[in-house]
């Protein structure tokens, strides 16, 4: 029998029972839908994280430091500044931070960061006034108490009216409002809107800390990065006597790269968990075969008593394996797209589909069919015509 021949009696096969068919690719339905939905928002959800990381600058090194005020072995002001002479650093962003109660006279916001910060932190953190001005120079000279209000944080205590040169408290000190940050938003390094900044010898006299808690340094260009970071690096290694966990330098780039790695690895492990449908759509499919070679016996014997070959037997069997499977995958294919795109909108998370992934689950759906279809092809090409 003809190929071609083969196929229509396939197909006559499965449209004379609907029902059986359509459960019997529910499996490889659900499997690829499953693979493809899970796959494309696990995908999206990385690349949201890799674009994250890299709008905060591939340039820019994140230094941790530990340390206490009984501790002679911490960082001070000076010290790290001093990173600014290697040639590899541009700016240096040395920043105190502690947790405190912000009130406009009886209005109050509990739990604001407050940061001590340099002259240089906007430009590193690339922050934007919405009104009024940043920290100067005269301003750490002098210790002055001076604020610039975030964004959540001006709202919240002044409401709709301008908070510049009014005065707020915090934990009892009074300082003077010279700035309001714009909005930020939420960002995979914090956002300022829920901060206050001020003078970084101001903070410290507030805090009554003398070390650092952590830098931003901007490198000269990425080329400088690994150099500037092996020269940090030495020299927190001397400070701290070689105590390397006291202290950590991260680049974005090395953030960016370990959170792909897990991100990646979820986004198989689900693919991988959802492929089990497919393997079960798979057993399901040689069950119904297995019951539809006892059913087609009188058929084979007579196909066989006329000429057919074993082969011819086997190919048929195949086939209807595999249009079974095959049909479930490209159902599935769509399923899991539309599937993808509606969790993408209720969730509000991105989706990204990638055209191998989709074309995977199909080509393995159908590998699952001539797999599973295997065995009672090969049960229905050895049946004899005489017991048949």
């Amino acid at each position: 029998m003809k190929f071609s021949q083969a196929m229509k009696v396939s197909f006559k096969n499965i449209t004379m029972n609907k029902l059986r068919a359509t459960l019997t690719m529910l499996g490889i339905i659900i499997g690829v839908a499953a693979v493809i939905a899970l796959t494309s928002l696990g995908m999206g959800a990385s690349q949201s994280v890799s674009d994250e990381v890299s709008s905060l600058g591939t340039t820019t090194v994140s230094v941790t430091l530990s340390g206490n005020s009984s501790d002679e072995e911490v960082v001070t002001y000076d010290e790290l500044m001093s990173f600014e002479d290697l040639d590899e650093v541009e700016a240096v962003s040395p920043t105190v931070t502690t947790s405190s109660t912000v009130k406009n006279g009886t209005t109050s916001s509990d739990g604001v960061t407050v940061t001590g910060i340099t002259t240089s932190y906007e430009k590193v953190e690339e922050i934007t006034l919405q009104s009024g001005r940043n920290v100067m120079d005269v301003d750490i000279d002098n210790r002055n108490k001076v604020v610039v209000l975030g964004y959540n944080v001006a709202t919240e205590l002044f409401g709709f009216s301008n908070p510049i040169d009014q005065t707020v408290k915090i934990d009892g000190t009074t300082f003077k409002v010279i700035g309001v940050l714009a909005e930020q938003g939420e960002e995979l390094s914090g956002s300022v809107d829920d901060q206050v900044l001020i003078p970084f010898t101001t903070a410290q006299r507030f805090i009554g800390q003398t070390y650092v808690n952590s830098a931003t340094v901007n490198m000269t260009s990425e080329d400088t990065v690994e150099m500037g970071m092996a020269k940090m690096k030495q020299e927190l290694y001397n400070q701290f006597d070689g105590d390397e966990t006291s202290y950590s330098v991260r680049n974005q780039s090395s953030v960016s790269e370990a959170l792909d790695s897990v991100s990646n690895t979820m986004t198989y492990l689900l693919a991988g968990i959802a492929s089990i449908s497919l393997i079960v759509g798979g057993i399901g499919i040689m069950n119904i075969m297995l019951v539809s070679v006892t059913e087609r016996t009188r058929e084979i014997g007579i196909r066989k008593a006329i000429g057919a070959k074993k082969k011819d037997i086997m190919l048929q069997f195949l086939i209807e394996a595999t249009v079974l499977s095959a049909l479930g995958g490209i159902l599935g294919a769509l399923i899991g797209l539309g599937s993808a795109e509606l969790l993408s909108s209720v969730l509000d998370m991105t989706m990204q589909i990638t055209w191998w992934v989709v074309g995977g689950a199909v080509g393995f759906s159908v590998f699952i069919g001539v797999v599973f279809g295997l065995f009672p092809a090969n049960k229905a090409s050895n049946l004899s015509p005489l017991e048949a």
